[in-house]
């Protein structure tokens, strides 16, 4: 049996996560920074290149400065398992449900959030011991997904992933998702505002806004 529980503590009520997508060390760095200041505490950085390994050991490192969490994403092996460990992630995201990379991960001591589309794959994710799941993609599943896996699946608290933004955020949450992961959203100075405000910190859009024109 594995335990992601402590997710509800990481995010601690917050309805935004940050997703670093292939955008460097520097880039990296500055959205980190801007998703921060808007309150959003918990930041990932998906690992497929050796450049974006060193990010995550950046922004990881920055992170511990400022008491922030950071994850390693897209990690499909032991070996991604091991580079999120050496880079300093505090937890390990996954496209998909591999029972053998969620337990490399809580073997190393990383919270694992692997990704489900199914209801199959909620209920063995369930049955490992897992709570909290990464429903992708969320724009192709859609908020009626959401909805439905509440009925069968009541202690599954799913973290929205793929094709999410400033417009549609809101609507996933009111479909019952814990988390909604943004991305790009974090670079487009018209969506700040909204983010903040879904954040119930309206002012902070500003503060953000100055911080990425400053970098």
């Amino acid at each position: 049996m594995v335990d992601n529980s402590e997710f509800s503590s990481i995010f601690g009520g917050a309805p935004l996560m940050a997703i670093l997508r292939g955008i460097g060390v520097e880039r990296s760095l500055a959205v980190s920074t801007t998703a921060w200041d808007l309150g959003i505490d918990v930041v990932e950085l998906p690992i497929q290149t050796p450049d974006d390994v060193e990010a995550l050991r950046v922004v990881a490192a920055a992170g511990r400065e400022r008491g922030k969490v950071v994850g390693a994403g897209t990690v499909v092996s032991a070996g991604h398992v091991q580079q999120a460990v050496d880079a300093g992630a505090h937890f390990t995201v996954s496209p998909g449900l591999d029972l053998e990379v969620v337990r490399a991960s809580s073997d190393a001591g990383l919270l694992p959030l692997p990704g489900v589309a199914t209801p199959s794959e909620v209920q063995i994710a369930l049955r490992e011991g897992l709570t909290w799941l990464k429903a992708f993609p969320a724009s192709v599943l859609g908020t009626e997904w959401i909805k439905a896996m509440e009925g069968p699946f009541p202690a599954a608290k799913f973290v929205t992933t793929g094709g999410m933004h400033a417009g549609n955020a809101g609507e996933f949450l009111a479909a019952g998702a814990k988390v909604v992961a943004v991305g790009s959203a974090l670079e487009d100075p018209t969506q700040l505002p909204k983010l903040a405000e879904l954040m119930g910190r309206p002012g902070a859009s500003v503060q953000a806004q100055s911080q990425n024109a400053a970098t």
